[in-house]
């Protein structure tokens, strides 16, 4: 059986795109009537209308919704697979790249990798911004070019991801704090009170499971939407907060870290981008910056 024409990708995805005819023949400089009859034969190969008119304009079909965001990759694909290899000039490149970070890594790498990046790149320019709630559709849509944190069962199964680095999390108090002397057994880590970090408003965490493995429960005071409110809060307070480790190797003055009297499993924080960027020879230069900033102890004060 002959395969099916693939030449009708192009005219598929600026259809999908455009949401009408017109719109699709001048991106793809076709007449109407071209890209009327590229429309007719997508709709017989693929057994569905695609776009119906709805008033005087064209809806997409469930169908065609489906298709929209394959087809964005699969068209950029193809069309890097026939592109040259580029040759990466970093002295002229001139680029801002976004990168969606999560708190507190701009704070222990930043700094390092912006001088990473200028010494090789001078006209490089990097934009950092917050998790939000879009999640991995920044990355898809080409909003974010790299994002960190931890991998979870809701990211997109097509990112391409790379482990950065371990951490774990360790329990921090004020200086003079009782928990800053002595053993601290999980009896008395329990006994205090405590801030919760949640950027998402939950009302118990990882330590909670784990005290409640032990019989035991803890007294949350506050919740907190980031590591830097909960540790202005332990600094000014007898107030008891865990944080990953890597957020307490900026010296943070008045403040005392320690174990963690529970068992809890290792973080992996990762670097995670869309497969469309796998070939592009400038985002390549800089995961590898991101990957050799966060595994070299470039960031240590």
């Amino acid at each position: 059986m002959p395969g099916p024409d693939l030449n009708l990708l192009y005219p598929l995805e600026a259809l999908l795109s455009e949401g009408s005819v017109a719109g699709a023949a001048r991106r793809l400089r076709l007449s109407p009537s071209a890209m009327s009859r590229a429309l007719a034969r997508l709709r017989e190969a693929t057994g569905d209308p695609l776009l119906v008119r709805s008033g005087r304009t064209l809806v997409a079909t469930p169908r065609a919704l489906e298709l929209r965001e394959r087809m964005e990759l699969l068209v950029a694909e193809a069309q890097a697979v026939l592109r040259p290899v580029e040759k990466l000039d970093l002295a002229r490149l001139e680029r801002v790249f976004t990168l969606r970070t999560g708190e507190g890594f701009v704070d222990t790498f930043g700094a390092a990798l912006i001088a990473r990046l200028t010494a090789q790149a001078p006209g490089v320019r990097l934009r950092f911004v917050g998790k939000s709630e879009r999640g991995q559709a920044l990355l898809r849509h080409n909003d974010v070019d790299l994002e960190t944190g931890v991998v979870s069962a809701t990211d997109g199964p097509e990112m391409r991801t790379v482990a950065l680095f371990h951490d774990r999390f360790v329990g921090v108090v004020r200086h003079g704090h009782p928990l800053a002397t002595g053993e601290i057994t999980a009896e008395r880590y329990a006994e205090g009170g405590h801030v919760l970090v949640s950027r998402r408003g939950q009302e118990r965490g990882l330590v909670d499971d784990a005290l409640a493995a032990l019989g035991l429960h803890r007294r949350i005071v506050a919740m907190v939407g980031g590591f830097s409110a909960a540790l202005a809060l332990v600094r000014a307070s007898d107030l008891i907060t865990a944080v990953p480790e890597r957020h307490t190797t900026v010296p943070r003055a008045g403040l005392h870290t320690f174990p963690l009297p529970v068992s809890l499993a290792p973080l992996t924080v990762s670097m995670l981008w869309h497969p469309r960027l796998d070939a592009d020879a400038g985002h390549r230069w800089l995961r590898d910056c991101v990957r050799a900033v966060c595994g070299s102890g470039e960031n240590q004060p």
